[in-house]
């Protein structure tokens, strides 16, 4: 069964989601990638406003490739998360509730998460042309000289994610290997 969540993820509902749930994510998310993230952690060090709201917010770790005519975007596959896993527990203490991306997080991420309340979503990498189709708007709000690597609002419906990491730090991808584990030596 899969779980629908309209954003923004507030905390009430990040709490009810458990490692390895299926979601369907409705609503407004942003991207960010590295460049994006280090901009935004500098701001946050000299103890400037950001560029978007924080609260709440989901980033999706993801470079669009450019829009086709009639489209909202390009393919949006997601990028490997750790290389945003310096600047992420800054935006989580701020009240960034959700990441997508694939790929491990570091134990500072995962720390911050059950800290100040935020969930991992993993997107299934190689399927962005796929996953552009669930993005029906896509705009530019902040650092456009990055190109692709700026930060996007985007409008989604139905964009398929897995909770590979939920707020209590429950990591699917250590639980999922201990049960693969376990029913091979089962099997034997």
């Amino acid at each position: 069964m899969e779980i629908r969540i309209t954003l923004p993820l507030t905390q009430e509902k990040l709490r009810a989601l458990k490692a390895g749930d299926s979601c369907l994510l409705n609503g407004v998310m942003y991207t960010g990638r590295d460049a994006a993230h280090k901009r935004l952690f500098e701001l946050i060090k000299e103890g400037k406003e950001l560029p978007v709201d924080i609260k709440d917010s989901t980033f999706y770790f993801v470079g669009p490739t450019p829009k086709k005519q009639g489209e909202a975007i390009g393919s949006a596959g997601p990028t490997t998360s750790y290389r945003m896993d310096a600047y992420s527990p800054a935006l989580i203490a701020l009240g960034q509730t959700g990441m997508i991306g694939k790929g491990t997080r570091s134990e500072s991420v995962i720390e911050a998460m059950k800290t100040y309340g935020a969930v991992y979503f993993g997107a299934i990498g190689g399927c962005g042309a796929l996953l552009s189709k669930c993005i029906k708007k896509c705009e530019v709000v902040a650092y456009e000289d990055l190109g692709t690597e700026a930060i996007h609002r985007l409008e989604v419906e139905d964009f398929p994610v897995v909770v590979v990491i939920d707020s209590q730090g429950n990591n699917l991808y250590k639980t999922g290997r201990e049960t693969y584990l376990k029913s091979v030596m089962e099997d034997k």
